[in-house]
């Protein structure tokens, strides 16, 4: 269970971006997060993956509380999480190839030994070609990119996935097919997934279900 407890949180502790939000979201489960630009979905996103400390609240992970935030974390929590953010330009080391971009975090976890394997696997699994992986990202589209960051997000198998606007650049042909890899991986790992955005109708197809964010209480 991952359980967002009376979070409060921004970037300024005098006006903080949200108050005393709450949300639970089952193993396996996909939960969609609705609201307008601005209304802070994506900070509560980012507190839910480990990104952000909030300023009062509790995020618990499988029963246990959050024991610190962004590199700080356990390897354990922190590694419980796949991240993928709206703009992939912003997200992506430019001077990465894709393949070593892919392998990000299995070179931070101490797992470099399986780069050889996993990242063509996984490569393959969001349709990325292996011309693809030399390249760096201003030589590829913004749907080529974002498929090497969801590449990126899955390649240590988390068992929650955050999708912070994840095809809102992205036409309907890419959009459908990183849908499809995420609910593929979700069907075989039992993932939990976070589906912010602000297009209901995608959301409400995608998720289980879907929570408006001004509904969200402590």
């Amino acid at each position: 269970m991952l359980e967002l407890d009376a979070i409060t949180a921004g970037y300024d502790r005098r006006a903080p971006v949200l108050r005393g939000a709450s949300l639970t979201i089952a193993p396996g489960e996909s939960v969609g997060l609705l609201g307008p630009s601005g209304c802070g979905k994506s900070t509560l996103a980012r507190v839910a993956a480990l990104l952000h400390r909030p300023d009062t609240g509790r995020v618990i992970i499988d029963g246990e509380p959050a024991r610190g935030w962004r590199h700080r974390a356990p390897r354990a929590q922190r590694t419980a999480f796949g991240v993928v953010f709206q703009q992939p330009r912003l997200s992506a080391d430019p001077r990465l190839r894709l393949r070593d971009l892919i392998a990000e975090p299995l070179r931070a976890n101490g797992l470099a030994a399986d780069v050889a394997r996993r990242v063509p696997e996984w490569a393959d699994t969001v349709g990325l070609g292996d011309e693809l992986l030399g390249r760096r990202p201003h030589e590829v589209s913004d749907g080529q990119l974002q498929r090497a960051c969801l590449a990126r997000a899955l390649v240590l198998r988390p068992r929650w996935l955050v999708c912070d606007e994840m095809t809102a650049m992205l036409d309907a042909s890419t959009t459908a097919a990183l849908v499809h890899v995420v609910e593929d991986y979700r069907r075989d790992s039992g993932a939990g997934l976070l589906a912010v955005g602000h297009d209901r109708l995608l959301i409400d197809r995608w998720c289980d279900r879907t929570v408006h964010f001004g509904d969200l209480k402590a």
